[in-house]
């Protein structure tokens, strides 16, 4: 089971970046790559997913159990060859003072050398210190290797090596030159994701192109074969298939496509059909028993979505029939009355949405909610688990102009959700709110999906 951590001193060091290019170098020289992202995210994994052909997971410590990241880490590493993990924010940040949370935690946990990118720019001797305290902070990880990031050119690189070579013991795996080769376009979110990136095919083996020339892939591959392969755990609560038999249309194309892969596969597990269709490009709903809207980007599609009138009516007269219907951030955006969102180097910019919730939708040019949450399910929800949710958010826009009378699903403990006090909001058989949910064994929400929209079909 090889595998490696990719990790940084901090974050915005490039580290995405090199991952992607890593997984494209290492599929090119015929390794069957397994791409993990540490903590919440959809953006990276969706560059991840792309580069390696192989779905990415995240293991995160918020949402889920140390033994369920074991197993979920030993299912997806069933099928290849070697595993790259990419951490967020620095290594030994977390939530936790004491680290248990952290990359470094994980790692650990995992059995897996750990290969630190370092942002050098205005940086030479400097980088030894750097690393010899990281080294030093913990003894329960290994710093297996460092590669030199956005160096400013051979002079440079020569410095930087000098030092690390002199004054540590840890290898030099490769140095990369700043380049526009190396740049992915960037906004409000992070990373433009790949599903709005008409050459990210090209973007990723150019990227590919630049490690392999820059890095030395089969070090790296040497590397992950001295992983300590974590405890295998069997989970007796992992998600079993029922007999249920539904079908669940779910939103995918450039301005929805934040999915899990795991809860995509719970839900299939649970015994529901899949069918992608697109708000933006359809006229017609798919045949199917219940919607469900995912996160993404409606505001950078306002005048597509606010065209397609056709997708719209048959969206609207579907919930307001009381089909279920779950929608997350971008979904609970689409389902509002109007959405206006003032840019840096545009005008005001405003779209009509689909008006089945009473509320306007404004964009900011700071985040409005970000981070892990922690919700507690009130009387309304739809398909209650009576347990106390860990979740996460991460939207720059609110809602305003609520109408009276709305019901919410969720009190919010931990976060920002809808107004500070409440997320998820209740209309007849859909439920949607600024919260992302995982499935997981405390939380599994797929699961209690499909039996509420079997239990709804058979009342028909």
């Amino acid at each position: 089971m090889s595998h490696l951590y990719l990790s940084a001193a901090h974050k915005s060091s490039g580290k995405t970046t090199l991952s992607i290019g890593l997984c494209a170098a290492l599929v090119a020289k015929g390794e069957q790559v397994q791409p993990f992202k540490k903590g919440p995210d959809y953006i990276d994994p969706l560059w991840l997913t792309e580069a390696a052909g192989q779905d990415c997971h995240n293991l995160d410590f918020h949402t889920m159990e140390p033994d369920e990241i074991n197993a979920l880490f030993a299912a997806a590493m069933h099928s290849a060859s070697i595993g790259l993990i990419e951490g967020n924010k620095g290594l030994f940040d977390g939530l936790d003072l004491n680290g248990a949370n952290s990359n470094a935690a994980l790692a650990a946990q995992l059995g897996s050398p750990v290969i630190l990118v370092l942002d050098t720019q205005g940086m030479t001797r400097g980088v030894a210190p750097l690393i010899l305290g990281y080294q030093a902070f913990d003894n329960n990880i290994q710093i297996a290797g460092v590669i030199l990031n956005k160096v400013g050119g051979p002079r440079h690189e020569h410095k930087l090596r000098q030092a690390v070579e002199y004054y540590t013991d840890v290898p030099v795996l490769g140095a990369v030159q700043r380049s526009h080769d190396m740049h992915i376009s960037e906004r409000h979110l992070g990373l433009v994701p790949s599903n709005e990136t008409k050459d990210c095919q090209q973007r990723i083996r150019q990227i590919g192109q630049q490690v392999a020339q820059q890095v030395d892939i089969a070090k790296l591959v040497d590397i992950a074969q001295t992983a300590k392969p974590p405890q295998h755990y069997i989970e007796s609560r992992q998600t079993q298939a029922s007999d249920y038999q539904v079908t669940i249309a779910y939103a995918k194309d450039s301005a929805f496509g934040f999915y899990y892969a795991s809860d995509l596969s719970a839900l299939q597990q649970s015994g529901a059909k899949l069918i992608p269709f697109s708000p933006l490009h359809d006229k017609t709903l798919p045949q199917a028993d219940a919607l469900f809207l995912g996160g993404g980007f409606p505001e950078t599609h306002l005048d597509q979505l606010t065209q397609n009138t056709a997708i719209a009516q048959q969206i609207r007269k579907f919930i307001d029939q009381g089909n279920p219907a779950y929608a997350e951030c971008g979904g609970l955006m689409y389902l509002c009355r109007n959405l206006s969102w003032r840019t840096k180097t545009e005008s005001l910019r405003e779209g009509k949405m689909l008006g089945i919730i009473p509320a306007d939708v404004t964009m900011y040019e700071r985040p409005q909610g970000r981070g892990y949450v922690q919700l507690r399910e009130t009387s309304v929800h739809p398909w209650p688990s009576g347990d106390l949710i860990a979740a996460h958010e991460f939207h720059y826009s609110a809602l305003c102009n609520i109408g009276e009378g709305i019901r919410f699903a969720y009190q919010v403990m931990r976060g920002r959700g809808i107004d500070g006090q409440y997320d998820g909001i209740r209309y007849k058989n859909l439920l949607a709110g600024y919260a992302h949910l995982r499935h997981t064994r405390r939380n599994p929400w797929a699961q209690r999906f499909v039996q509420f929209i079997h239990q709804q079909s058979c009342k028909k």
